[in-house]
Order: structure tokens, then sequence, then C-alpha cells
């Protein structure tokens, strides 16, 4: 099991949040924490934790949230990783019902619901009965309506695998990205009850606010270039098992 965080001047809450998460891992999982340059004391409040599970990494440079999330990605040795967010406080149970999810599918994700407020009803809801209404789902992905969450996903390594690299247009939302793939290959769950608190703060990587109109329209022209990588990676993919499974049968 891995967990992958992208950090960035986040000691105020850094340690509450990875508390949440090391109560839920076992002795044999990891937490990839990935610091994207901070300028305050989150590298040493990580350090000070001094939890073996734990593999603190630094880049030399801001990189962005993106590109540092997908370094994590990329280190990350589970079968099963789970994202989450340096601000967050995980609910508990959260691992075990998205572990549970990924057994039958590539990738799961949950409802969120906000710090401070009850569970349910969730502030970001998504329905179980949406889960494989793929053409739905990235219909809404596109619209901006489907809530989709880096700190509430989880995925398999054979999907992670096709999500990686992250295409380098997409800037921003790595985990729309994951969403579309996941949808695409139609290895997508939902589940309804939410598996993480999100703390709202004026400093949220996700916009709490209405964008201007042209930087709406830049987000959806990448997400609609996304959706075609992705169909994309998908054929090749089907393309390449299907050549594995022919010389398997030639043998």
């Amino acid at each position: 099991m891995s967990v992958c965080l992208a950090s960035y001047d986040g000691a105020r809450w850094i340690e509450e949040m990875l508390a949440s998460v090391l109560e839920q891992l076992g002795e044999d999982d990891e937490v990839v924490v990935v610091d994207d340059a901070s300028t305050d004391d989150t590298v040493a409040r990580v350090e000070a934790m001094r939890d073996s599970r734990v593999r603190l990494h630094r880049n030399e440079i801001n990189l962005g949230s993106v590109r540092t999330f997908e370094r994590a990605l990329g280190l990350s040795r589970g079968r099963v990783v789970l994202l989450a967010d340096q601000d967050d406080v995980w609910v508990p149970g959260r691992l075990d019902a998205m572990v549970a999810a990924l057994h039958d599918h590539g990738l799961v994700a949950t409802s969120v619901a906000v710090l401070g407020e009850p569970l349910v009803p969730p502030r970001w809801p998504l329905r179980a009965p949406d889960s494989g209404r793929r053409l739905l789902n990235l219909a809404l992905v596109l619209v901006g309506t489907r809530w989709y969450f880096g700190c509430a996903m989880g995925v398999r390594r054979d999907v992670l695998d096709a999500a990686l690299p992250i295409p380098p247009f997409v800037r921003e939302s790595h985990d729309l990205w994951l969403g579309i793939v996941g949808n695409v290959l139609g290895e997508m769950t939902h589940l309804e009850r939410p598996s993480v608190q999100r703390r709202l703060h004026d400093a949220n990587q996700t916009p709490l606010h209405w964008r201007s109109l042209a930087t709406i329209v830049r987000s959806r022209w990448m997400l609609a270039r996304a959706v075609v990588v992705a169909v994309q990676r998908s054929r090749h993919q089907s393309g390449q098992q299907s050549g594995q499974q022919s010389g398997q049968c030639s043998e």
C-alpha cells in the first residue's frame, strides 16, 4: 500500500494529516511525500515525525502540484496507491473501504465532506449508480460538475501505469486526469460515503470561487485533449494485450 502526498508550505496542517493516514496503515505500507520546495518548515515537521513508513523527497525547485504528484506516484511501490492532500483529514475506515473497491475496479473515487461539517450529506457527493456511466462521467468532467478530488481517490497499479506519465499540457487537475483515464478504461467505481474531510482555506489548490471565463475555457480545452490522449492510450494498451495473448496462443 502506498499513499502519495504532494506538500507545499503545509506546516500548519501536515502533521495532523499524516497522523490520520498513518493510523490506518500497516507496518509494510508507505507514505511517499514529495515536497515542492516549501518556504516554511513543512519538511522539518515531516522529518520530526520519525516514522520509517514515511519516504520524504524534495523538489529542488517548485514544479507545481501536478508535476509533484506525478513524481510521488512514480516513486510509489505499492500495488494499491491512494492520494492525499496535506491539509485534509482521513475518515476512519477509508483505507479498508477503498482497498475493497479496488479488488474489482482499477480506480475508486469517493464523496468528499468538509472538516467540521457532518459527513452526511457530503458537500461534494458521488453516486454509486453512476460508476459505470462512462460517457456521462466524462461529459460531466468536461462540464465541471463531476466531483473527482485526488484526496478522495485510489488507483490500482495497472491503471496507474496507464495514467503515467501525465500529459505535459495537463497543468492542473491531476485528479481529473486520473478520473478520465479510469472512465475511458471502464475501471471507475464511486463510493458514496466520504473518505476524507477537506479543510477549506484561502490556499486550497482547488479554487473555492468561480474563475474567469477565459480560465474556464482553457481548462475545458485541456480536459478535452486529455480525453483524446486517454482514448489513445487505452487503444494502445488493448493492442499490446491482444498481441501478448496471440503470442501465448501461438506458443
